[in-house]
């Protein structure tokens, strides 16, 4: 009975369910001193005799599963010493307890001969199993990294540029479809025949500002000249010509209709430039001539409404562009959308919701044009450069241009599709990482970027599939996501997002973004969080160790376009996103990559003709996402947070001191933090798996504490993000004070310095209270 009870309790251990890398590496070694403990409990029964023995053994003949049963059933008892130095410590022990045995039985003693016999096989047997527990899982724990990281090249070596090229170049073909269906159905189709699980489309009738019948134009009055957003002279052929173009240069959820008004150059449109326009002129019911980048453009225009202007022309200064970029002549589409669906903002369109009428989201009327109307309407030459020096468009200050403006576009309700599919995960099922791509969607602008961020996302999923075929699973369920309805203001994710907003506050762990990944081919630039940098750095370093061009890593926390967004601003979630630039277009102006030009002057195979940068940024983006979704602690660095806020209130910014000092009380937490809960539990000997559990749950939802609920328009609501990789500061403080220029008011100033305090005020407490949490968990135990 005896060798039978030690091989099934150890048997039992070896197919125990559930485990992973969590569980100690001595549980066998613990298992078999239990074993001899129970072992010890039998022979310490004082009712342990002959009938006790003869009828368990009986017991046992006559039903061998019972037996098994009952054994398994066992608990094993705590000792709190090991059986055998108490037998060392109590020489008698075996003498009092035979001397107790009636002498008219002799054969008793020859039983309890027999039991020491068989406690010294079980003493032997665990010495044995405890030494290749201890010398192997050990050893296990110390190179679980190695052995995970050769996983992760395992399932990354399998992507092939020239896999992606070809799926590019077929996605491309697709896009000439009127209806953006069939590129969602291919999409689903394609993951699914990859083995992905549960794809599926998820669908939104939502409110569409699209292009109307005809083309809007510009006209001058002193000439009676007219002219299409592109430059060209309104005509019949012209229209003909380029229909497609003409229509999608517009700005969605404009206003509609025709102003005819003095043009007043405001240049980018910042706090002083309009404080020194109005010093000059009456800017009611005027027509802006407004350059894009710098600031948001939602931003600026919520400037100008407040100065009265009524309408906009809207252009890029070449000047500001790369000189391999040629877009003189170029049009493009704005969307003035902040996110979502305008009919339902806050809240998702789903069958039953109360539509709001909001055709325009602005009184202004909103025309994209092209650099090269600006100079005829300023009457400037097309060739701005001399002596290899750029002179920027600007209307002189004297001169005065009368231009009339005509803007037709209709508000539809259409069908937004998204594609989601699951990988679930093995040991956390219900913590999620989001990998977001977006698809074209019909009615909108006619750039390849979607199909390259497509591409990218299929070729993952292929390289991942072909190890879960093989038996293998991440620990965290990633979910893969195609959003619809990107070009109108993410409406895609952001309703996917507010639909299932309490499931994802609670279960996503991170983003990552796929968007746009090739708009350049000179500079890897990558954005995350300041949680998520540090493994960003590494992960870029690590590649770079393995090509002969390596590059200095620029990682920063900035405002990116794309679906990011509600997961970012609304959630909280951190996130991370992979892309190729050209050094020049980071050196100028931000956010020039709102415009979306209709035809892109430098195609995408161009940039990429071997789809090697297509390659990079999915085995970057990849190993990220896999490392998120395997490892036991997620690799995210609450100190580099605190970092970031002292870092963001440097400078000569006034009333900072009581932000600083409470900045410096966070960093204090957050080491305390990372020193006495991160450092344990990335250790395999010191790992609790409650305990992991909970850090884990701290990690994913620090940056939900830097969630502010009023921003200026175009601003991140989550404020660890700055405004470019120009500005450290806080922007919304930032703001704040050039806000003061305009009004002579401090107001403003005091609120955003509160929404700060609050914010850094609110982590330091969630740190702290989550170092409680552990210590009360910690004393009760004990």
């Amino acid at each position: 009975m005896s060798k039978k009870m030690a091989y099934q309790k150890v048997n039992a251990d070896q197919r125990a369910p559930g485990h992973s890398q969590y569980l100690d590496n001595d549980d066998l070694q613990a298992t078999a001193l239990d074993l001899e403990w129970d072992m010890e409990k039998e022979l310490e029964e004082p009712g342990f005799d002959q009938f006790q023995l003869d009828s368990a053994e009986n017991q046992n003949l006559e039903n061998p599963e019972t037996a098994d049963l009952n054994l398994d059933s066992i608990q094993p008892a705590t000792s709190p010493k090991g059986r055998f130095q108490r037998l060392q410590e109590e020489s008698d022990y075996v003498t009092r307890y035979t001397r107790s045995a009636p002498k008219s039985n002799p054969c008793n003693f020859c039983r309890l001969l027999k039991i020491l016999c068989t406690a010294t096989i079980l003493f032997i047997l665990g010495i044995l199993i405890g030494y290749y527990a201890h010398k192997n899982c050990p050893s296990n724990a110390t190179t679980s990294g190695t052995l995970d990281l050769h996983l992760y090249q395992e399932i990354l070596k399998t992507i092939q540029a020239e896999d992606i090229k070809k799926s590019f170049r077929n996605l491309v073909q697709l896009y000439k479809s009127e209806d953006d269906t069939e590129i969602s159905k291919k999409i689903k189709s394609h993951w699914t025949s990859l083995g992905l699980e549960d794809v599926q489309f998820v669908n939104y009738s939502v409110l569409l500002n699209l292009p109307g019948p005809s083309a809007s134009s510009v006209s001058l009055s002193s000439s009676g000249q007219c002219f299409h957003p592109n430059g060209q002279p309104c005509s019949e052929e012209a229209r003909k010509h380029s229909s497609q173009d003409l229509l999608y240069s517009y700005a969605a959820y404009s206003a509609k209709g025709t102003l005819e008004a003095e043009v007043i150059d405001v240049s980018y449109g910042n706090a002083d430039d309009l404080k020194r326009i109005q010093k000059m002129k009456n800017t009611t019911n005027k027509i802006a001539l407004l350059k894009l980048g710098k600031l948001p453009l939602l931003y600026k225009l919520s400037l100008l409404e407040k100065a009265g202007f009524g309408g906009v022309l809207l252009y890029i200064d070449p000047c500001d562009l790369p000189k391999t970029a040629n877009l003189s002549y170029d049009t493009f589409m704005v969307s003035l959308n902040p996110g979502g669906d305008p009919s339902t903002p806050g809240y998702p369109s789903v069958d039953g919701s109360f539509r709001q009428n909001r055709s325009n989201l602005t009184s202004l009327l909103v025309q994209p044009i092209s650099a090269s109307l600006v100079a005829k309407l300023i009457s400037s030459p097309n060739s701005r450069t001399k002596n290899s020096v750029c002179s920027p468009l600007e209307l002189p200050n004297n001169d005065q241009r009368i231009v009339s403006m005509q803007i037709q576009t209709v508000t539809k309700f259409k069908t937004v599709t998204n594609v989601v599919g699951y990988l679930k995960g093995l040991t956390s099922p219900d913590r999620y990482i989001i990998v977001g791509s977006h698809h074209h969607t019909a009615y909108s602008y006619y750039g390849q970027e979607w199909a390259s961020s497509t591409a990218i996302i299929t070729a993952f999923i292929r390289a991942l599939m072909l190890r879960v075929k093989r038996g293998w699973r991440p620990d965290r369920t990633i979910v893969f996501c195609s959003w619809g309805g990107t070009a109108f203001g993410n409406i895609g994710s952001y309703e996917w997002g507010e639909d299932f907003r309490k499931v994802l506050q609670r279960n996503v762990v991170a983003y990552i973004s796929l968007h746009s990944p090739i708009r350049g081919n000179s500079s890897l630039y990558s954005v995350a969080s300041p949680s998520l940098q540090q493994l960003v750095v590494e992960k870029n370093n690590f590649n770079c160790s393995r090509r002969a061009k390596c590059q200095e890593t620029n990682v920063s926390s900035v405002q990116i376009e794309g679906d990011a967004d509600y997961f970012i601003n609304h959630l909280g979630i951190p996130t991370v996103q992979f892309a190729y630039e050209d050094i020049t277009a980071l050196e100028g102006p931000s956010f020039l990559s709102e415009a979306l030009f209709l035809k892109r002057a430098t195609k995408i195979e161009e940039m990429d003709p071997f789809f090697h940068l297509h390659e990079t940024i999915t085995k970057l983006s990849g190993e990220v996402i896999l490392q998120i979704a395997n490892e036991p602690v997620l690799p995210f660095n609450a100190l580099d947070i605190a970092i970031e806020v002292q870092n963001s209130l440097k400078g000569d910014q006034p009333y900072t001191h009581q932000l600083l000092a409470l900045a410096s009380r966070l960093r204090e937490s957050a080491e305390l933090f990372q020193s006495d809960e991160m450092r344990p539990a990335n250790d395999p000997k010191e790992r609790i798996p409650v305990r992991v559990r909970m850090l884990n749950d701290i990690l994913q939802d620090m940056e939900k504490s830097f969630l502010v609920e009023q921003v200026p328009p175009g601003f991140y609501r989550n404020i660890l993000y700055h405004l470019d990789g120009k500005t450290s500061q806080f922007s919304i403080l930032l703001e704040a004070w050039e806000h003061c220029k305009l009004l002579a008011s401090n107001e403003t100033i005091q609120e955003a310095l509160s929404e700060v305090l609050n914010s850094i005020n609110s982590a330091q407490v969630y740190f702290k209270a989550g170092l409680d949490v552990f210590d009360s968990v910690f004393v009760g135990k004990n």
